[in-house]
Formats: C-alpha cells, structure tokens, sequence
C-alpha cells in the first residue's frame, strides 16, 4: 500500500500539471498577441551601402511597406567593411520584425572567401524574400573586329593571353564573372584590376583593355554613343534595358546565371507568422509600377520569391562561390 507521502505526491501531480500548463498558456499570449497586431512600432530597413540599386530600392520599399502595412518605416545606412556592419547589426537584433535588413548579393561573398564574421549567413537569418535581379553585360572595346559574341569568342580564342580585361577590384562579382566566361569557353586573357567601374567603362572605349563585364547601367550611355559594345547579358533571360543583347544562357553558357540580387533578411528566430506577413506585403509592393519603374532605370528587375526560396537561394549562391573562389585560389583585395 502507498504511504502518506507517496499518496500526498500522486494527488499533487495533476495540479502540478495544471499550472505549468497554465503558465506557458500566459507566456504564449504576448507572441500571439504580437503576431496578430504586428506592426505596432516603427519598421527599419538597415542598408550596408548608402548608394547604389538597393539603396534605392529600401526608400520605396519603405514607403510602399509605410502605406500597405499603417506603419512607420524608416531606412537606416550602416555602411562598412562590404555590407558586413549592417548585417551584424541585424542579425543581433531583436528578432520580432521589426529591423530587418535589405540585403544584396555582397552578403554571400565574404562568407564565400572564409572571412571571420560575427554571424553566420545560414543560421543568424530568417530569410523573408528576395526582391530584385540585376544582370550585367559583357562590354567590349570597339577596337575588337568582333560584331557578335561568336566572332569575339573565336578572336580570343585566336589570341590567347593577348587580350587584358578589367573589373573593379580582385575577388568581386565582376572580375569573377570574366573569370567564368573565359574558363567556359576555353579562353585566356589578362585580369586588371581597377577601383571603379567608371574608370574599367573609360579604358574600354579608349581601347586600353579589351573587355569587361559590368553593370548595365555602366554600360549602357557608352554603348548608345557607339564607344563600346554589348555582346552579351548575363540573366538567365534577356535584360529589360537591352531586350536586343541576347544572354550567355541562351548562346555559348547554358543555365548560367551572373546576377546582383537584392532581398530581404530578418534575425533568426523572427516568429514565421510575421515573416510570411512580410513576405506577402514585400511582394505586393513589388507589383507597384513605381518601383518597377525605378528598378529599370536602374537596370533592375522585380524578382520576388517565397520565404523558402530565397533560403535556397542563399545557400546554393554561397556554396557556388566557396566553389569558385576555392578552385581558383582567389584572394581578395
């Protein structure tokens, strides 16, 4: 037979149970409460770069998520050390929606070349959706006797080592993009390095180097005044500014994509209720003709996704470049 005391805790159990079911009843009610009435308080869009596509891009965002959503949204520039102090910042925030950071493709490449990060891009993040696609060309100097991206392939070809081409630094998108072009197609040319953009775009159309791939936006006003030419876009289909120019996917690198995407990256643990919200007013506002507008001055496009793709996204864009930078030995400046 039970004695006293085992009888006493027998009969106590269930109304152990009762009040620890209670309590976590009483702990759950502020995150459903929140979850239903979010937003409550002010919305930051943190930005690594204070100019630029995205920049852009935050301030209508903020402006469409304002109206859509009865809110306050503000855009915070934090920017530093390639993006980095901005994603630090919001990894570390408080994970309840209401600072999130609008992100570019920047954010996989210094996990790709082994940096020392305070955060982890996989398990620090909840990504919410990617929001934009802006492709590049491939610009040659008209000095080139090439009228299309056959005849250019085969003049390198010809060549081999004789040509020079540049980008705005080592490691970067762009001189990794004329990495993969000249290894897909059986080439050699000489990597100059440069600090902008502008001055690669310069030494193109004075026929100091020989090709480059850069942003359409770079492109784009000297191809119009006939001082360089655009052979090829890098999206998996053809660019809106350049409807013309057919890709590298469509003719000599099948499936290849070479893009600065743009998305949007809540701290982990944001409960997903308000992720998927975010999801859904993100790609409302990407429906708005403004930005669309805005996006194609700036040689961009609207490219939502759902919450799990662009996670997918992330993870297969880092471990194509860890690849790529890995089997080429690249360091960057």
């Amino acid at each position: 037979m039970e004695n006293e005391a085992a009888i006493e805790k027998r009969m106590k159990c269930p109304a152990l149970l009762v009040a620890l079911w209670g309590l976590a009843l009483v702990m759950s009610i502020p995150t459903a409460v929140a979850q239903e009435t979010y937003p409550t308080a002010q919305i930051k869009l943190v930005t690594g770069f204070p100019t630029g596509i995205l920049d852009v891009v935050a301030r209508l965002l903020a402006q469409k998520l304002a109206t859509q959503m009865d809110a306050v949204v503000v855009v915070e520039s934090k920017p530093g050390d390639n993006g980095n102090i901005a994603a630090d910042y919001v990894a570390k925030a408080r994970p309840d929606g209401y600072t999130l950071l609008v992100n570019t493709s920047a954010v996989v490449f210094s996990p790709a070349y082994g940096e020392k990060l305070a955060f982890d891009l996989l398990t620090d993040f909840a990504p919410v959706e990617m929001v934009s696609s802006s492709p590049f060309a491939l610009a040659v100097s008209p000095a080139i006797p090439s009228g299309n991206l056959d005849e250019f392939i085969s003049h390198l070809r010809a060549n081999p080592g004789k040509y020079n081409y540049g980008s705005p630094g080592t490691g970067g998108i762009s001189h990794l993009g004329g990495l993969l072009f000249l290894q897909a197609n059986g080439l050699s040319a000489v990597h100059i390095p440069y600090k902008s953009g502008g001055q690669v775009m310069t030494d193109i159309a004075a026929g100091h180097i020989q090709f480059s791939i850069q942003g359409l936006t770079n492109v784009i006003p000297l191809m119009k005044a006939n001082r360089v030419r655009a052979l090829a876009t890098t999206g998996l289909t053809r660019a809106a500014l350049l409807p013309d120019v057919p890709t590298l996917n469509e003719t000599v690198m099948p499936k290849f994509e070479l893009v600065n995407f743009g998305g949007v990256l809540a701290p982990a643990r944001t409960p997903a209720a308000i992720v998927r919200r975010l999801n859904v007013e993100i790609a409302r506002a990407f429906q708005d003709p403004d930005i669309k507008a805005k996006l194609f001055i700036e040689g961009g496009e609207p490219r939502t996704s759902s919450v799990e793709e662009y996670g997918i996204y992330l993870k297969n864009e880092l471990n194509r470049w860890t690849k790529i930078v890995k089997d080429n030995n690249i360091k960057p400046e």
